[in-house]
């Protein structure tokens, strides 16, 4: 019987869980019950805000329901999606799309620039429409806390673009932590190649004319107005405060998923930019390293964090690991890996290794999560130019992602090490490739009982939601959170010395200014909350 499953599995993890999760594990949460919710079989209607770059890679990761209206400020970058969706309404102003479409739209799927996430976020949910949203969730932290409540206050189904959430990977890191394998885990590193776009400018760029095929005002939204460059879109705009939340916020929102999920996070207590090169008023630095700090949480000792970006390789190595030992990826790794997995489409699905023993990174070059190209044949997973995202984290700047690290590819350009006092663990990118180092720890290893519920599949999952199923694995309540800590660390690269954080009161306690970035400042017309 399933009681008795359950039962044995709080046998085998002990009380470190106890009330910290459903019964049955996380994604066994009870759905949201929702009015007038459809039929598993009944497809849903969704438009898309955003629908070229990361915005084509969404929309045809939910091709197979209906596809009925796109919003595009960028008529260029979005053409070839129109081309692929010819009978959805076309608009340049998404709250025009909502007003006239509105009665024909079920979900919302969200993939601008980050400065614009939360506003058109709150405009689908406000007229009770599901929402899918790209990382980060937003770019400020009092944006991530609002769309968190308004999620629960209007009913809806949400999903932040985190696959690395719905990879196996990820839960099965958590499991063998839970399980007593590493011991107390008080030191975690993780780290990405990213930047991959331009960062450090220590002044603004001139004044160039806006392309016939860009609406610039739209494209600035809350924004306050300032003249139009190429160097903020349609891909540059990441690394500008404005506009985008720099590396954290491109990778972090993946990277630190499964250290997020298996070590209970919750909020930081203080954080700390420990170095940081190309320091400068306008932009995220070229380079930087950040420290968080964790209080103990249940049977959880305290934590330190480490986050490195602009890596070539790993940043970190134990130093009881030897150079030759791969740090990440290797013989017997579990859940996929570097974009695999079932995360992304599914059980044993395109682009990924799949299965419980996901026998290391898969093979291959690099579908998107929906197991082809996007429609405009852009990059793969959190690809392409704006609206929404660079490069793909699984790939080279500019080039496709890759499942197994290809091409030159370094798999160890973006990962986590969870350092215990009993052993080791590593995962990659979306919290696949997960392995116990040094690789001897592998032979013969035997997997904890499962404990969580798996994914079917990253976009699966919110569709599944939308028609009434069980909530997505990352919901707004898990996905706001998330990102108010990383968006945190996004703030304190504007200081130097630790900041003290009081997530309650969502208030930096030791600097005053540092509140000033917390909330941000709305264009008239654009105010949301």
């Amino acid at each position: 019987m399933e009681q008795d499953r359950i039962s044995r599995r709080y046998f085998f993890y002990g009380s470190l869980l106890a009330g910290a999760v459903p019964a049955g594990g996380f994604g066994s949460m009870p759905s949201l019950k929702l009015l007038g919710h459809k039929s598993p079989n009944e497809k849903l209607n969704i438009a898309a805000i955003g629908a070229g770059g990361r915005g084509a890679t969404d929309i045809a990761g939910c091709s197979a329901e209906n596809i009925v209206a796109l919003a595009d400020v960028d008529s260029r970058s979005a053409e070839r999606t129109f081309q692929t969706y010819e009978k959805a309404a076309r608009y340049s102003d998404f709250r025009k799309m909502l007003d006239k479409e509105g009665r024909n739209i079920d979900a919302v799927i969200v993939a601008t620039p980050d400065h614009m996430h939360a506003t058109a976020a709150m405009w689908a949910m406000e007229r009770g429409k599901h929402v899918y949203v790209e990382k980060p969730l937003t770019r400020t932290i009092w944006e991530a806390r609002l769309l968190t409540e308004a999620a629960a206050k209007y009913k809806v189904a949400t999903q932040m673009g985190n696959q690395g959430y719905s990879n196996e990977g990820a839960r099965i890191a958590a499991e063998i932590l839970w399980s007593g394998e590493l011991g107390n885990v008080t030191e975690v590193h993780a780290w990405t190649n990213r930047p991959i776009w331009p960062q450090g400018m220590d002044t603004l760029p001139a004044e160039e004319t806006v392309p016939d095929t860009l609406d610039w005002d739209l494209w600035l939204g809350p924004a306050s107005m300032r003249p139009y460059s190429a160097a903020y879109a349609p891909f540059k705009w990441r690394g500008w405060f404005d506009f985008g939340c720099g590396a954290l916020g491109d990778m972090a929102c993946h990277i630190l998923g499964a250290p997020n999920m298996a070590l209970m996070l919750g909020a930081p207590t203080s954080v700390e930019v420990i170095r940081q090169e190309g320091k400068n008023p306008y932009t995220f630095p070229k380079k930087s390293v950040t420290r968080f700090d964790f209080p103990a949480r249940g049977s959880m000792p305290a934590l330190k964090l480490f986050w490195y970006d602009a890596a070539t390789g790993a940043a970190y190595r134990p130093p009881d690991i030897a150079e030759s030992e791969p740090l990440i990826g290797g013989q017997g790794a579990f859940g996929g890996g570097f974009g695999g997995g079932a995360g992304f489409g599914g059980p044993g699905g395109p682009g990924g290794g799949g299965g419980r023993r996901g026998g290391g990174p898969a093979p291959g070059g690099g579908p998107t999560p929906s197991g082809g190209p996007a429609p405009s044949g852009g990059p793969a997973p959190s690809g392409g130019p704006a609206p929404s995202g660079g490069p793909a984290p699984g790939g080279a700047p500019g080039g496709p992602g890759r499942a197994g690290g290809g091409g030159g590819f370094n798999p160890s350009s973006n990962g986590v090490v969870f350092i215990g006092d009993k052993g080791i663990l590593t995962t990659d990118t979306y919290g696949g490739s997960t392995r116990l180092v040094p690789q001897e720890r592998m032979k013969d290893y035997k997997l904890p009982p499962q404990y969580l519920t798996r994914s079917p599949g990253h976009y699966r999952d919110w569709i599944r939601a939308c028609k009434g199923g069980e909530r997505s694995c990352s919901d707004f309540s898990v996905a706001g959170p998330l990102t108010e800590w990383i968006l945190l660390g996004a703030l304190a690269l504007h200081f130097e010395g630790r900041l003290d954080w009081d997530s309650a009161k969502m208030k930096v306690t030791n600097v005053a200014e540092a509140n000033h970035f917390i909330k941000p400042k709305f264009r008239k017309g654009w105010q949301i909350g």
